[in-house]
């Protein structure tokens, strides 16, 4: 029996960086990186030409992975547009419950990253606009008379949600915010 395969440097590299610019920020060091992968810095330039092309291919990693965890919640709730779109705020008030959490990866990169042209503000961007699809979606499934500017709605209560979790814990945000989105679909 052989022993399971060590990722490549390139995973590795992906691996780390998605941990450690959870957990200690987006201006986590190369050398903190590189260290964490087990890599060489050479590895770093070869597969993303750098630190900001690691941080764009994690994003596009976890963006994958946040919006199919959207999915799951919803489809699990049921078919009922109502119940899926009001699952998410239970989902979120587990995630920022959880003893590893750190707050929204994308509102960090937003801040953090304050160069205008950086390849993350697209990817964020990108996620956003799919994650107000999939809310606008079951709006419109629902019968919501204004479906774009309800999930618009419901998009700021997700953040406001995550951004609450990081700053105020114990306060149980995804319920909260859980009785302002019952407001936004009583419209219906």
């Amino acid at each position: 029996m052989s022993a399971p395969a060590k990722p490549g440097p390139r995973e590795r590299l992906l691996d780390a960086a998605q941990k450690l610019t959870y957990t200690h920020g987006m201006n986590v060091g190369v050398d903190a990186l590189l260290k964490e992968a087990g890599v060489a810095r050479r590895s770093l330039y070869e597969h993303f030409g750098g630190k900001d092309g690691l941080i764009a291919a994690v994003l596009l990693r976890t963006t994958a992975e946040d919006e199919a965890d959207y999915r799951r919640v919803m489809n699990a709730a049921g078919d009922h547009p109502r119940t899926r779109l009001l699952a998410i705020f239970d989902r979120l008030d587990e995630v920022v419950a959880g003893p590893d959490f750190c707050g929204c990866r994308y509102l960090a990169a937003d801040l953090t990253l304050v160069e205008p042209g950086h390849p993350a503000h697209e990817i964020t961007r990108a996620y956003r606009r799919a994650v107000h699809q999939i809310l606008e979606g079951d709006l419109i499934a629902l019968g919501h008379p204004r479906p774009a500017h309800a999930a618009d709605q419901l998009l700021l209560l997700i953040d406001g949600t995550l951004a609450a979790g990081a700053t105020r814990p114990g306060i149980a945000p995804g319920a909260l915010a859980r009785e302002l989105a019952e407001h936004i679909l009583a419209a219906v």
